[in-house]
C-alpha cells in the first residue's frame, strides 16, 4: 500500500535517500518529473541518482513518498528505467528558482519552493511558494524562525500562489499552463501586462508574448514607453510584431516605430494592413514636438446632414476601432471641420434631430504645425478632452487627447504617484 504525503513541499524530499524494498540505499532522489493533468500538472516520474547513474523510476512504484523516507516498490533492477521524455519538464531545473508571472498579482517572481498535494489524479503541483518561508524551508532554518516569531508574536505569513495562477516563462513549461491562466493574463489590465512586460529579462519576453493574443499585446504596449515597446518589438518575428502594430492606435504605434531604425519600421510598415499602414505613415511625417506629431488620425465623423441616429450608427459601427471617443465632429465634403458634437449631447438629442442643429460650431482648433503648448493651452483654459488638429488647407487631419497631451508635459514622478494613487484606490 502506497504511504505518500498528502501535502509536501518539494525542498523536503530534495536529495532525500531512496531505499529499495530490502531497505537498501540505491540513490538520491534528484529530481521530480511532471506531465499535464487536470487541472493540475500530476507527479508523473522521479529521478533517483547514484554514484553511477540517474534512472527514471515511475511514480507508481514508489510506496513511500514523504519528507522522512522515499521507498521503492520493489529493487531497482527489477523496475523499468523510464527513457527520458520530449521536452521532459523537471520541477528542480524548469521551475524551483525560476521567474514566472503571477497572474492575479500582476508581477513577475522567483519560485523558492514548490507544493505537492495528493488528489484523486495522483500527486499534483498545487501552488508555488514566493516568499521568504520557502528560502527559509529550503535552508532548514523554517522551524527555528517559526519558534522565534511566536515567542515574539511576529510570524512569517506564507506567500503562495495557486498553480493555476500561474504563467511559467519558460518555453517548455507551457504544455502545463491551462488556457484559463492564458485567458487570464490576456484579461489583465493593459497597464498592468505593460508592468510585467518591462520587469522580464530580454529572453523571457517573447513567451509571455506568444502566450496572449495580439489586441493585449498591442493594448500593454501602447501603454509602456516607446523605447521599451520598440525593444519588444525587435524581439519579435516581422509578421508577428505588424499584428501587433495594427492593434496600437496609430499615433502608439508611429512613437514606437519612430524608435526603430528605418529599414526596421519599414519593413514592418509593409506587413502591416495597408490602411493601417498608410495612417501610421501619415503621422511619421510630423514633428515630434508639434500637434501633429502628438495626434491620433483615428476620430469619429459625419456629415452636416446626418441624424443623431446615424451619428450613433457611426459610434457602434467604428467605436471599438477608436482609442477614446469624446466628440463627433462634423466635416463638410472637403473634410473641413464645420462643427463638433459631444458624445453626451448626441444622445440626449432625438434621433431624428440633424447634427448640424445641435453641434457647436466655430470649435476650438490648432494646426498641424502648432507648439504643444498651445495645445495644452486649449485643453486647460476650455477643458476640452480632445482638440481638433487641421491641415493648412482647413481639412481635418486629426485630434490631440487631453490625456496625450497632459501625459508630455506631466512629469514622470507625479505620473507614477498618480497611478499608484489610481490604483489604490
Amino acid at each position: 500500500m502506497s504511504q505518500h504525503a498528502k501535502d509536501i513541499f518539494l525542498s523536503a524530499v530534495l536529495d532525500r535517500p531512496v531505499i529499495s524494498r530490502s531497505g537498501r540505499e540505491v540513490g538520491r532522489l534528484f529530481d521530480v518529473a511532471m506531465s499535464p493533468g487536470d487541472p493540475l500538472p500530476v507527479v508523473h516520474h522521479v529521478l533517483v541518482k547514484s554514484a553511477r547513474s540517474t534512472r527514471r523510476v515511475a511514480f507508481d512504484d514508489l510506496t513511500m513518498f514523504n519528507q522522512v523516507v522515499v521507498s521503492l516498490r520493489g529493487e531497482p533492477e527489477a523496475l523499468p528505467d523510464l527513457p527520458e521524455a520530449p521536452n521532459e519538464v523537471l520541477m528542480r531545473r524548469d521551475i524551483l528558482d525560476k521567474q514566472i508571472v503571477d497572474v492575479d498579482g500582476a508581477r513577475v517572481v522567483r519560485v523558492n519552493d514548490l507544493r505537492l498535494s495528493l488528489a484523486s489524479g495522483g500527486l499534483c503541483l498545487s501552488s508555488v511558494d514566493v516568499g521568504f518561508r520557502g528560502i527559509l524551508r529550503r535552508l532548514g532554518y523554517l522551524n527555528t524562525w517559526d519558534f522565534l516569531g511566536g515567542v515574539l508574536k511576529r510570524k512569517l505569513a506564507p506567500k503562495e500562489i495557486d498553480w493555476l495562477l500561474v504563467q511559467p516563462l519558460d518555453a517548455n513549461l507551457t504544455q502545463l499552463t491551462l488556457t484559463v491562466t492564458r485567458d487570464k493574463l490576456s484579461d489583465m489590465h493593459p497597464a498592468d501586462l505593460a508592468n510585467i512586460l518591462a520587469q522580464l529579462p530580454h529572453r523571457d519576453v517573447s513567451t509571455v508574448l506568444n502566450s496572449i493574443d495580439v489586441e493585449a499585446a498591442g493594448e500593454a504596449m501602447g501603454e509602456m514607453e516607446p523605447e521599451d515597446s520598440s525593444r519588444l518589438l525587435s524581439q519579435m518575428e516581422s509578421a508577428h510584431a505588424a499584428d501587433v502594430l495594427e492593434e496600437m492606435s496609430p499615433d502608439e504605434a508611429a512613437d514606437v516605430l519612430a524608435e526603430l531604425p528605418d529599414e526596421k519600421a519599414q519593413e514592418l510598415l509593409a506587413q502591416m494592413d495597408p490602411e493601417d499602414a498608410e495612417k501610421v505613415q501619415e503621422l511619421l511625417e510630423h514633428e515630434d514636438d508639434s500637434a501633429g506629431g502628438l495626434m491620433n488620425n483615428e476620430f469619429l465623423f459625419v456629415h452636416p446632414e446626418a441624424t443623431a441616429d446615424d451619428a450613433l450608427a457611426q459610434v457602434r459601427l467604428l467605436g471599438a476601432e477608436m482609442d477614446s471617443i469624446y466628440y463627433i465632429y462634423v466635416l463638410d465634403a472637403d473634410e473641413r471641420l464645420l462643427g463638433v458634437a459631444s458624445l453626451k449631447r448626441v444622445l440626449l438629442a432625438r434621433g431624428t434631430d440633424l447634427i448640424a442643429g445641435f453641434m457647436s460650431r466655430n470649435p476650438k482648433t490648432v494646426q498641424v504645425d502648432s507648439a504643444l503648448e498651445d495645445v495644452l493651452e486649449l485643453v486647460v483654459q476650455y477643458k476640452l478632452a480632445a482638440v481638433p488638429v487641421l491641415e493648412d488647407d482647413g481639412k481635418m487631419a486629426g485630434i490631440v487627447t487631453s490625456d496625450d497631451i497632459i501625459e508630455h508635459f506631466l512629469p514622470f514622478a507625479l505620473r507614477w504617484k498618480q497611478y499608484k494613487a489610481l490604483r489604490n484606490f
